[in-house]
């Protein structure tokens, strides 16, 4: 007699997160979010104000056994969210796709774009903005495989758009000393590590394995080497730093001091121009 395999049982969903309330809570309001806006609202938005608009860019890729593959998106969209609140500056939806070959397929969850393909859709989402008269566009990324793809987009937007566009580019986690300071304190190299985890224990705890993230420390092995390796050969499990020792009143703290600093960001961007005239 034949006995059929028996099927595993899925593992439940978390319930989804509440983090625009939280992040609202702490900026003191509501983001000025792009999808929540009717065209007139932002045209009225464009013709008010210095023409600025956030663009966050992330990924979806595995972040160890104890954080969720929306890792960087979640972060990206808080961050700049908060900032937004704070600085009344209109923000687009996230890319969540980013650059995430470096994780490989070894562990399940990565996608990811290749750099030539993220940085044409960068090129192409900024002209429709320019076309409808935004002047002033900063990207922002939570995730390091973006920095280079990015940086080039950059470089060929500002002359693309020569005296019709400002464009920059910054890192969530680059943006003052001391929140690079924060990230790094456990691995240089860092991936799914203790600040990342503060970040989804506010933000999203349901989303979070407890029992997996006491156990999923992995030390940083980029430490002097002189080659470049992707996480297959660096991790024994996709994590680089020290996650256990992450607390949600952390993550609190951190997510204030990246939203304020990004805030402080819009504000210069608000009414800087170029160091030259343009001729």
């Amino acid at each position: 007699m034949t006995t059929a395999a028996s099927t595993p049982t899925p593992t439940p969903a978390p319930a989804p997160a509440n983090w625009p309330a939280r992040v609202a809570a702490l900026a003191g309001g509501p983001a000025l979010a792009w999808d929540r806006l009717n065209w007139t609202q932002l045209r009225d938005l464009r013709q008010a104000g210095p023409g600025l608009v956030v663009l966050p860019v992330a990924a979806t890729e595995q972040h160890g056994p104890h954080l969720p593959t929306g890792t960087d998106t979640l972060i990206a969209d808080a961050v700049t969210a908060y900032a937004s609140a704070k600085a009344a500056v209109p923000v687009l939806p996230t890319l969540a796709y980013g650059v995430s070959v470096g994780h490989t397929s070894r562990w399940p969850g990565t996608l990811s774009l290749t750099h030539a393909t993220l940085m044409q859709a960068i090129h192409e989402m900024v002209a429709w903005l320019v076309n409808d008269g935004w002047s002033r566009v900063l990207l922002v990324s939570s995730h390091m495989g973006n920095d280079a793809p990015l940086r080039c987009a950059v470089d060929r937007l500002r002359t693309d758009h020569l005296g019709a566009l400002q464009i920059g580019l910054v890192d969530t986690f680059h943006l003052t000393p001391d929140i690079w300071a924060r990230f790094t304190d456990d691995g240089a190299d860092l991936h799914a590590n203790r600040a990342e985890t503060d970040l989804v224990l506010y933000l999203d705890p349901a989303a979070v394995d407890r029992e997996a993230m006491q156990t999923a420390n992995d030390p940083d092995r980029n430490v002097d080497k002189v080659f470049s390796y992707p996480v297959a050969v660096t991790s024994t499990n996709g994590v680089t730093g020290h996650p256990s020792d992450a607390t949600a009143d952390a993550g609190e703290a951190l997510l204030i001091q990246m939203g304020e600093a990004l805030a402080a960001r819009l504000e210069q961007a608000k009414t800087e121009a170029p160091p030259l005239p343009i001729t």
